[in-house]
This record gives structure tokens, sequence and C-alpha cells, in this order.
């Protein structure tokens, strides 16, 4: 399982979509791809055009995005008190925290962002 960050969604959608071949790659190997209602606002947010949406929808429905719940939550507050530099970067980690909770591995493009956390597994798409 793979939980993709907003820098992965943007940049496989957007402009040039240079990680798009890594996420089509992912697909046609049968990995799942995993959305967390986190990520979905973010990207929602965004200044969208019409066909990247589109993209999204198809590639990963709004629908089947995976809640922020209680387990995450409880997973992002442990985070966030044993982390350095823990202020400001509250949506990160609890993104970080569903990949745990998930047991799942997350793509980004900034893993600066993540390299702190413990016991994440983190990588670049691909």
């Amino acid at each position: 399982m793979i939980v993709l960050d907003t820098s992965v969604l943007v940049d496989a959608l957007c402009g040039d979509m240079d990680s798009e071949p890594a996420v089509r790659s992912a697909v046609t190997r049968g990995e799942q791809l995993i959305l967390p209602s986190l990520v979905l606002y973010e990207w929602l947010r965004g200044p969208r055009q019409p066909r990247e949406l589109d993209a999204q929808e198809s590639l990963l429905p709004s629908d089947r995005a995976l809640p922020f719940g209680p387990d995450e939550a409880s997973e992002a507050a442990h985070i966030y008190s044993t982390v350095g530099r823990a202020r400001g970067r509250e949506v990160d980690l609890a993104i970080a925290a569903c990949a745990i909770t998930w047991n799942a591995e997350l793509w980004t493009l900034n893993l600066a962002d993540f390299e702190d956390i413990p016991g994440l597994r983190v990588s670049l798409p691909g």
C-alpha cells in the first residue's frame, strides 16, 4: 500500500506531470494507492483545472478517500509530541500518521518534511 502525499498528487497530475510514470507503474504492478482525506483537502484547495480534477477522480476517486479518524489522530498526536519542529507541520504529521496507522509507505517529493518521523516508511515516487 502506498499513501500519496499532496506533493506527488500535484506532480503526477499537473504541469509537466513528472511523477505520473511512477504512479502509473505502481497501478500497473497492482499496488494499492491510498488517498487520505487530508491529502484530498490539500489537493482541492489548490487552483485545480477541470482536467486535473477529472484525472484525480479517475485515479483516486474522492468518495474512496480514507478518513482521518481516532486511530490516526492518536498517532498524529504521538508524533507531534515526539518530533522536533512540530509546530506548523500539523497536516504533514497527520498524513504521516495515516501511513503509519495503515501500515503503508508514504510517497512524497518533500522527504525532509518526514525524515524525522519514527516508524514511517517514506520515499520518492517509484
